[in-house]
């Protein structure tokens, strides 16, 4: 039986909103101009019109996996972060608003080259390179599969000419090379802390939520490696959970990091930890 835009909005609401989506009508209306290829504005000046058969099975499709919690970007196959649209998939990180102030922060100063800790989709270096059109980088990441996930948007965005990647975990296989920036997003919540996030996440992957030992395990791996890749003057920034800044910074000031700062985000929140090249490195 067709169904007109409006009434699949409703139908889409109910589902969504019995699931406990709190943004069901925005949500809804995602969907339906997903299924019909349209943008969701263009959506709300055309509710008369009517879903033909295999839209009406997608929009069923979408529905029904949005009400067992698969993530939005799971469903669409991208997410929109600072000013661009990745691909994404199970396979990486969802990218979330708050990395964008780790962007933006790595953006604070000049820099020619960037090495990104456990790229994931790439959102992270991908969005530096194209704000910065002389820099060049590389993006590292222990998943194969996340890997091609961030070259497809390095092509996307026309990056793969200034854009490497290596499989490593960290540094471990990195060549001799120094940076100017590194920038690394790690799996920092903590395993207990898991059971309470919401269900969307535990459609991501694992290994790029928790270290499964105490969240700060990684930050202690990534310092310790870092010194043998950062430039004289170079910078190291790190996302961090809002409760870590003082772990973390902990953490820096015993490997010799100096100028530690704890940035907060557009929410007052502890969010990115920034520092420099130990002193020795700096003479």
């Amino acid at each position: 039986m067709s169904q007109s835009f409006q009434a699949a909005l409703t139908h889409a609401g109910q589902r969504l909103s019995g699931a406990g989506i709190e943004e069901f009508r925005r949500e809804a209306r995602i969907l339906l101009a997903f299924v019909v290829g349209l943008d969701p504005l263009q959506v709300s000046m055309r509710l008369e019109e009517v879903l033909n058969a295999e839209q009406s099975a997608k929009l069923e499709a979408a529905l029904r996996s949005r009400v067992a919690r698969v993530p939005m970007s799971h469903i669409l196959g991208y997410r929109d972060f600072y000013e661009h649209r990745f691909i994404v998939t199970p396979d990486v990180l969802d990218p979330r608003p708050e990395t964008e102030e780790l962007v933006a922060r790595a953006l604070s100063a000049p820099f020619e080259n960037v090495l990104d800790l456990g790229t994931g989709s790439g959102c992270i270096i991908l969005s530096l390179l194209a704000e910065n059109s002389s820099a060049r980088g590389l993006a590292v990441d222990q998943s194969a599969q996340a890997l091609e996930v961030a070259r497809r948007n390095a092509e996307n965005l026309r990056l793969t000419d200034r854009l490497r990647f290596c499989r490593s975990d960290w540094c471990q296989e990195l060549s001799a090379e120094q940076f100017d920036v590194i920038v690394s997003n790690p799996p920092y919540i903590h395993p207990a802390a898991l059971k309470g996030l919401s269900p969307e996440v535990h459609h991501e992957p694992i290994s790029a939520l928790t270290d499964n030992i105490d969240g700060l395990s990684h930050y202690a791996t990534i310092a310790h490696q870092a010194h043998g890749f950062l430039a004289p003057q170079g910078r190291l920034l790190f996302e961090i959970g809002y409760d870590q800044g003082a772990a973390v910074a902990e953490i820096l000031r015993k490997e010799g990091y100096g100028d530690i700062t704890i940035l907060e985000d557009l929410d007052h929140r502890p969010r990115v930890v920034s520092c420099r090249a130990r002193a020795e490195k700096m003479e």
